[in-house]
């Protein structure tokens, strides 16, 4: 790994607030002559060519896209994105390509990466593959173009660190990124079990029913979650417990006395009644949201008095998670939160603490919880995430970009889950609880549900065998966990990070890794019970139910029909 610098970085980037930063500078092969950096009147350039067979993974939580080779990709964070533009609420700028090496860009702005453009260079043609009249599709066929160049722009920045990355294996260089950040974090091995979120109109009584619930039926469940309904105001938040909760500590020693961990939903907009706001009041940004102050967790004084009284009034009362929710940005969704022109105590303006929010909340929360292990849940989350256990979340809930986000979680040292919210069919149901199972955490949010939702649908059963089979596979996702935390190694992982040198997986968005050596193939909610299976043809297969080994044919193609989500162990 080797930093190059250009121009004037600024300071306020993501190394500068990453407690973890480890960056050891060993030799690269990647010539410094490929660097073009200019400066612009509003900000700086890079430009390096891009081989004419290079695939571009990365760039964040992409739940509309894949492989980014001749996009254009804005690292804007944005709650809802609707087309594969860049935008999500998890932007990272750093990519990976099929090439032996992967980039990553030290900005909180909202970066530009054209990921591969044919430029006019003097004395040199460019040939364009397609376009010919003879037919409406030729005509407008997607171009193979050659000799591009890669043009990455960063807003108001003077200049930039590039950190360049290489290795043998995409997995090899995104696990060299995280370790820069300081290693996947350490997460108790009760967090990988089922949590469950409760209806958010009840009360403390129908919770407890839950609870009582999950342990008169053998369904396993380790964390009980509240959503908004626990606040006495939840836009903006007081933290304080309502008149649905009168006993609080009761409340909690009854879900702890019978094994439960307890998480809470919250964000990070404090109503003006919230017990600490006129003390955090001059830490904060220059604009509300719903009536409420945004604090500057950038300043010590402000992350401060948001974690004392985090740990004073709930985790030291037996509170161990928190879901924090609305820490990304609303520009094209109604445009709730705080404009980009924002100004910040810190100095920070509104673009790049849109980019640093999550981060700099979890670190918030961090700091309260303590010596307390924890995975807890996050909307937004961006470079050098990997230390901090929090799982990230969407608004959006097409079953399509959920598998998807799962795959390309993996690039960018993101952690997501696919959970289970609300579905319009026992098949939607199961399916989607067939992909929970097979993630990093295994999120049931029924905030949706005056109800458990798989008695609604009739269900019970299968959904037992389900969330049984989660708690089978801890030990295993707790030691790849592990392993994340002291190589960097992802614990779920695109086909093509693990199979970089074979093309077949250059575009498979709806298959990954799980753990060391099990491959999962989700069928998609409401697209029946078949599906094509690619295994790549380098390695022996089985399948994980039967332990039956897979004959492959010469493509590595083979079809599925079942009911079950496909799943295979690699055998050599």
């Amino acid at each position: 790994m080797k930093k190059f610098s250009f121009g004037t970085p600024e300071k306020l980037v993501p190394s500068y607030f990453c407690k973890g930063f480890n960056y050891l500078e060993t030799d690269v092969k990647y010539p410094a002559s490929n660097f073009n950096f200019k400066k612009l009147t509003g900000g700086c350039v890079v430009e390096f060519p891009i081989e004419d067979d290079c695939r571009i993974y990365g760039l964040g939580l992409q739940l509309k896209g894949f492989e980014h080779r001749g996009k254009k990709l804005r690292l804007d964070v944005n709650a809802d994105p609707v087309s594969g533009d860049g935008e999500t609420h998890a932007p990272v700028p750093f990519f990976v390509t099929n090439k032996g090496y992967g980039m990553y860009f030290d900005t909180a702005r909202y970066a530009e990466f054209y990921c591969g453009k044919q430029k006019n260079i003097i004395g040199k043609t460019a040939v364009s593959a397609g376009g010919a009249a003879g037919s409406e599709a030729e005509l407008y066929a997607v171009r193979e173009d050659s000799d591009l160049i890669m043009s990455v722009r960063i807003p108001a920045a003077a200049g930039i660190d590039v950190y360049v990355i290489e290795g043998d294996t995409i997995t090899d260089i995104v696990s060299q990124y995280n370790m820069l950040a300081g290693g996947g974090p350490e997460v108790p091995e009760w967090s990988l079990g089922l949590l469950y979120r409760c209806y958010y109109q009840w009360d403390s009584e129908q919770v407890k029913k839950t609870a009582d619930y999950f342990r008169n039926s053998d369904i396993p469940c380790d964390i009980i979650g509240l959503e908004p309904g626990w606040h006495t105001h939840a836009y903006s938040c007081t933290y304080k417990w309502s008149d649905k909760y009168p006993n609080p500590d009761e409340f909690i020693s009854y879900l702890r006395d019978r094994g439960f961990h307890i998480n809470l939903w919250e964000h990070g907009f404090v109503h003006p009644d919230a017990e600490f706001h006129d003390e955090i009041a001059p830490h904060s940004g220059d604009w509300l949201v719903w009536g409420g102050v945004v604090p500057d967790f950038a300043t010590k004084e402000a992350r401060k008095i948001f974690a004392d009284y985090h740990r004073k009034k709930l985790v030291e009362h037996g509170i161990d998670g928190f879901k924090l929710d609305e820490c990304d940005s609303s520009d094209f969704t109604g445009g709730w939160s705080f404009p980009l022109s924002t100004q910040f105590p810190s100095g920070l303006e509104g673009d790049q603490y849109h980019s640093l929010f999550g981060t700099l909340y979890a670190q918030t929360l961090m700091d309260a919880l303590g010596e307390n292990q924890t995975l807890s849940e996050i909307r937004q989350l961006g470079a050098l995430a990997a230390p901090y256990p929090f799982v990230l979340y969407s608004d959006l809930y097409d079953h399509t970009d959920f598998i998807r986000g799962v795959v390309n979680s993996g690039f960018s040292g993101l952690l997501w889950t696919p959970e289970f919210r609300q579905a319009d069919t026992k098949e939607e149901c199961i399916r989607r609880m067939q992909c929970i199972i097979f993630s990093t955490q295994c999120l049931v949010n029924a905030w949706y549900y005056d109800g458990i939702p798989w008695v609604i649908f009739d269900c019970e059963d299968e959904i037992r065998e389900l969330i049984k089979l989660r708690y089978r596979l801890i030990p295993m996702l707790k030691e790849a966990f592990d392993k994340y935390h002291t190589t960097g190694k992802p614990p779920i992982r695109a086909l093509v990070m693990d199979f970089t040198d074979d093309w077949r997986t250059y575009g498979v968005d709806n298959e990954y890794m799980f753990c060391d050596d099990i491959l999962v193939a989700p069928i998609a909610a409401g697209t029946g019970n078949e599906r094509d299976v690619y295994l790549p043809i380098s390695a022996k297969w089985a399948d994980f139910f039967t332990g039956e080994e897979i004959k492959l044919p010469e493509n590595g193609i083979i079809h599925v029909n079942t009911e079950n989500i496909p799943v295979y162990k690699k055998i050599s």
